[in-house]
């Protein structure tokens, strides 16, 4: 049959995303892989590390407004069809491939989430698992996994529809677009991906599709590589043989997290696969710009489980094999001014010997998978036919994303055949910038929080250069504290303030203070932000939070009593007021809102607050004579050993 490309609705139960945090994200939160033997490693690995990393996700707001109660709802769905597979994308939360359908065998090739779940792994918080998610940006999880995308149609080279995403990234303000088609009676779903660079200077690129496969008993992953690089979240990056470590594929064999970067040599074709016990699974392949593979597991202890329970719950859980432009999704790379990057990607079935996959002989394993996949000289032609078309403008248009894409390109004058951001795009949060190109500096009431506002050296040249308000102040201080100048950002606060008594620029000064290591002068700053705007629940948490940083208990207890008890519900309001339970000397209060339950909506990835806390309770208790109690399952979000 012809390749069809509808519009639907996926029906799920559904929590959602809800409002967004209003204060700005000045530093990036701590992540869960921290290299600490770069010196050990090879010198282009570690320059790679070092460079790129993002100091903040400005110019982003956090995305951690949602809860846990989930109830049916309707997700804009893109379906292409072409009668062997069907692809099922969600435009409105960054264009992730949710579902791949293989008719002939009756299969579901991806990780189908039965519920969408936000939980705080992405650089902006909210995220989820499933399918196949493309991430440009930084190390992490995407600022746009959560966001929506434009969408067209676009006629492929073969007559096919094409589905055209794109958007543009803000952090690091690379316009990119993501193209998928299914070919007429192909058993892969072609995904053609362009990231340009239309500044003069270079700017640091990253790009990894993270693919989630069901993991059942025997599941096994495979790549063309002798050798790995190990990151068990334990701060060492190490190489290690592929061969010499059988049970490293498999992903049930591992108990805890763990990470698996495949060294693929030079002139191997780049792939990756997971089958099952029966041979039968996915592949992903690729032209060879896309070079990195990795394997990462949530391993089976009782954190791993917790974790998939947490994010997909109702399942056997998944692991995902991954593809990248690195070695490891630790680097970044150089993307030249005025180029762009492009490559070819596959998805489809892949069906294997199952006594050769799950061999013992690992050449031969692989071997026996690649006889099995396009021809890498297929896969250049579909990249070659597919540049003939990258550059054509949509046709019919199915989604429609932000309208940053719309004001950069009208401030830099840019002209991005292939995906164009109109000007009908524009939306009320770009109007104070759209006045801003006209001369006219940001205004705005100072009791209510400011909108997120660009942050990029062309906004803040045009920022310095506009009038002196309350508003335009704070901007000039988020745009210095952007580019390095802490002293500069400071100084702009505090004109902010001089002009308009206002709690964003008092709590900004606030993470300055905490930035230099003074945590009580942090903690009063932040509770006189909330005291000027007692509603803000983000305002609220980040001062309970500072008084216990700085070791003041009776400072975050007089806030929590003050709290109206729409605030002091959510449950890290509460697990903040377990702690300071604990810390003021009453360990069994505390341990009464563990057992009453506690659900933290956006517990991060490496966050180990929830376990900390109950084994502090534990010991106070055991102090006074009572036996410790072990740490129920449903607070285990360890990720290593212990």
């Amino acid at each position: 049959m012809n390749t069809v490309l509808s519009a639907t609705e996926l029906v799920l139960p559904v929590a959602e995303l809800g409002p967004e945090n209003p204060l700005p994200p000045l530093i990036m939160p701590e992540r869960a892989q921290q290299v600490t033997n770069a010196g050990e490693l090879p010198p282009d690995l570690a320059a790679n590390l070092a460079y790129g990393g993002l100091r903040s996700v400005l110019p982003y707001r956090l995305q951690d407004g949602y809860s846990r109660e989930r109830a049916e709802g309707a997700l804009p769905a893109l379906v292409l069809d072409n009668g062997r597979l069907r692809a099922t994308v969600l435009p409105s939360l960054g264009g992730r491939l949710y579902s791949l359908w293989h008719r002939e065998s009756g299969r579901e090739l991806l990780h189908r989430n039965p519920v969408f779940q936000p939980a705080n792994l992405a650089l902006r918080g909210a995220w989820f698992a499933g399918g196949v998610e493309w991430n440009l940006g930084s190390t992490g999880h995407t600022t746009l996994t959560c966001a929506p995308l434009h969408a067209a149609r676009v006629a492929g080279p073969d007559g096919s529809p094409i589905l055209r995403l794109w958007e543009w990234e803000r952090t690091r303000d690379l316009p990119y677009q993501v193209d998928l088609w299914l070919p007429p009676e192909s058993e892969f779903l072609h995904v053609g991906v362009r990231v340009r660079n239309p500044h003069p200077h270079p700017v640091p690129a990253y790009w990894w599709s993270n693919i989630a496969v069901p993991q059942a008993p025997g599941t096994r992953v495979l790549a063309p590589a002798g050798q790995a690089w190990r990151y068990a979240y334990s701060g060492r990056l190490e190489r290690i043989s592929v061969p010499g470590q059988p049970d490293l594929t498999y992903p049930e064999g591992h108990r805890h997290a763990a990470d698996f970067y495949f060294d693929l040599p030079e002139r191997t074709d780049p792939w990756i696969v997971a089958v099952d016990e029966r041979g039968a699974g996915l592949a992903q392949l690729s032209t060879d710009r896309l070079r990195g593979r990795k394997l990462f597991v949530w391993g089976t202890s009782g954190g791993g489980r917790r974790w998939q329970e947490w994010l997909s719950p109702g399942t056997s859980g998944y692991l995902e094999i991954q593809a990248g432009l690195a070695r490891t999704q630790l680097e970044h790379l150089p993307l030249p001014g005025g180029t762009a990057w492009d490559w070819l990607e596959a998805y489809g079935p892949v069906r294997a010997d199952p006594e050769a996959v799950h061999g013992p002989e690992w050449t031969l394993a692989c071997a026996q998978v690649r006889r099995g996949l396009p021809a890498a000289e297929e896969l250049a032609a579909r990249h070659r036919d597919w540049r003939g078309v990258a550059d054509a403008e949509p046709g019919e248009w199915l989604h429609s994303g932000s309208g940053w894409g719309a004001l950069e390109t009208r401030l830099r004058g840019l002209d991005l055949p292939g995906t164009p951001f109109p000007a009908s795009t524009l939306t009320r949060r770009q109007r104070p910038w759209l006045d801003l190109l006209a001369g006219r500096a940001p205004e705005g009431d100072p009791a209510e929080p400011p909108d997120q506002a660009p942050v990029s050296a062309p906004w803040w040249e045009l920022l310095e250069a506009a009038a002196d308000t309350w508003a335009s102040w704070y901007h000039r201080g988020l745009a210095r504290w952007h580019h390095g100048d802490q002293a500069g950002a400071e100084r702009a606060w505090r004109a902010s303030l001089e002009l308009a008594p206002n709690a964003w620029a008092t709590r900004n000064l606030a993470v300055l203070e905490r930035e230099r290591g003074r945590e009580d002068e942090a903690a009063t700053l932040l509770a006189e932000a909330h005291r000027l705007s007692p509603a803000t629940p983000a305002l609220a948490v980040e001062a309970l939070a500072g008084a216990l940083a700085a070791g003041r208990p009776a400072l975050a207890w007089r806030l929590l009593v003050g709290l109206p008890d729409e605030l002091r519900a959510p449950d890290r309001v509460r697990l903040l007021e377990a702690r300071s339970r604990l810390l003021l000397g009453d360990p069994l209060g505390a341990e009464k809102i563990f057992d009453a339950g506690l659900d933290v909506p956006d517990i991060r990835e490496g966050e180990t607050l929830l376990s900390r806390t109950w084994e502090e309770i534990q010991h106070a208790l055991a102090t006074e004579g009572r036996q410790a109690r072990p740490l129920p399952p449903r607070y285990d979000f360890r990720m290593t050993g212990w």
